[in-house]
C-alpha cells in the first residue's frame, strides 16, 4: 500500500491559526496542574498500555485527566480507549478532545486523519508544530493531570515536549530484562541532560501467574527495574504483572480495570495512581 504524507494543514476541523501560538500554549498549560510524559528507552515494553491505564486509574480517583498521544507515527490511544470520530470545535474555536469518561479526555493524530492506515511522514519541525497545536489549539480546560504518551526513544517528540513544557515530569516504563534496562538508562540520561525531573520508573510485564496451575514465572527476569531506579536515585512506582487480558482489552478498546477490578494489574495501577496523587 502506498504511504501518504499527511499534512497537518489538511486535518479536518482545524481551528484558525492564532496570532500568537506561544501565548495559546502558555494559556493552556497554565490550567494544567501536572504534566507527565510517559517514556521508554525501547519499543515493545507496553508504554501506551501503561499511559492509558494510568490515566484511567487517576480518572477513577476523581481527578480530571487529559491524555495526549504524541506517538505520531504509531498512535494507538484512540483504539485502546475505543474513541471514535473526530474532535469538534469549542466555542473558542479550539478542538474538543474526545471524551472517554466524565474525568478523562484524549487527543491523538489518529483522530484527525481521514484514513487511519495512512502513514504519518513528518520531519522534526512539523512534529514540533503538531505537538504545539495539541497543547495550544485543544480545549483541555482545567486538568489535574496531562498524561503525554511519547514514542520510544529520545527523538523529536520527547525533545519537543521537554522544550515546550518546561515543568513536565517523566514516567519511564521498562521491563525487567537487561536489554530494556540498558535503553532506560539512556532515557534517564536524556532527562538529566534536559533538566527534566524524573518522577519515577515503572516495571511493566513483571512476572506472570499461570491461570491453570497458579505458578508464578518471571518471563523477562525479575527486579531489574527496581534495581535501576535505586541506582539512578529515582522513585520506583511499582511492578505491573503480565496479564494476557490487558492485551485483549487493549485490542478491543475495553477497560481492563472495569472488567478485572480485583486483579493484581488493577491493584498495581491503583498504587501508581496513589503515588501520582501526591503531586496534587
Amino acid at each position: 500500500m502506498e504511504s501518504k504524507n499527511v499534512n497537518i494543514g489538511s486535518m479536518p476541523n482545524k481551528p484558525q491559526q492564532k496570532p500568537d501560538p506561544d501565548a495559546a500554549v502558555k494559556s493552556s498549560l497554565a490550567k494544567i496542574k501536572n504534566k507527565l510524559i510517559v517514556m521508554s528507552g525501547k519499543g515493545g515494553v507496553g508504554k501506551t498500555s501503561v499511559s492509558v491505564n494510568t490515566a484511567i486509574a487517576l480518572s477513577k480517583k476523581g481527578y480530571k485527566v487529559g491524555l495526549m498521544d504524541v506517538d505520531l507515527h504509531g498512535p494507538d490511544v484512540p483504539r485502546m480507549l475505543a474513541l471514535k470520530g473526530t474532535p469538534d470545535l469549542s466555542k473558542n474555536q479550539k478542538l474538543n478532545p474526545l471524551r472517554y469518561s466524565d474525568n478523562l479526555r484524549a487527543i491523538s493524530v489518529e483522530s484527525l486523519i481521514p484514513n487511519k492506515d495512512d502513514a504519518i511522514i513528518w520531519r522534526g519541525p512539523i512534529k514540533h508544530s503538531a505537538i504545539n497545536q495539541f497543547i495550544g489549539d485543544v480545549e483541555w480546560g482545567e486538568l489535574d493531570f496531562l498524561i503525554i504518551d511519547a514514542p520510544p526513544g529520545t527523538g523529536d517528540e520527547p525533545l519537543t515536549v521537554a522544550q515546550v513544557i518546561s515543568d513536565a515530569k517523566a514516567l519511564i516504563v521498562t521491563t525487567p530484562q537487561e536489554v530494556s534496562l540498558a535503553d532506560v538508562r539512556k532515557s534517564l540520561n536524556f532527562c538529566k541532560t534536559l533538566k527534566m525531573e524524573v518522577f519515577g520508573l515503572i516495571e511493566n510485564m513483571s512476572g506472570f501467574t499461570c491461570p491453570h496451575c497458579g505458578e508464578k514465572m518471571d518471563l523477562f527476569g525479575s527486579g531489574g527495574g527496581e534495581k535501576t531506579a535505586a541506582e539512578a536515585g529515582v522513585r520506583f512506582l511499582g511492578k505491573i504483572p503480565f496479564d494476557r487480558n490487558v492485551v485483549l482489552c487493549g485490542d478491543s478498546g475495553s477497560s481492563f480495570q472495569d472488567q478485572f477490578k480485583d486483579s493484581e494489574v488493577t491493584k498495581a495501577f491503583e498504587q501508581v495512581a496513589d503515588n501520582l496523587s501526591k503531586l496534587v
